[in-house]
């Protein structure tokens, strides 16, 4: 599934036939990212949308040595259900 950054709205998109999903984030200070509002339409629920999301912004974070925070609820679900695998950017 492609995902697309904007950093300049600080989201994650992904865009198919029925509809969109996003991540949005701040960066509240330097060395820091915070996920905070996941959105994906009605008719791409269920389809594992909101998790390649998950993983891109997770993947960028790490890219850029940042420390991830998770003040959205579906990323902090997210998190704490693969925490071995993003132990190193998730913030403590």
């Amino acid at each position: 599934m492609p995902i697309q950054h904007d950093p300049a709205a600080h989201r994650f998109t992904a865009t198919q036939a029925g509809g969109t999903g996003e991540l949005v984030y701040e960066e509240p200070k330097t060395g820091v990212i915070d996920f905070v509002h996941t959105f994906v339409d009605e008719a791409l629920r269920g389809q594992g949308v909101a998790d390649e999301l998950a993983r891109a912004g997770l993947e960028f974070a790490r890219a850029q040595h940042l420390k991830a925070r998770t003040s959205c609820s579906f990323m902090a679900g997210f998190a704490q259900r693969h925490h071995a695998e993003y132990a190193d950017v998730l913030a403590a």
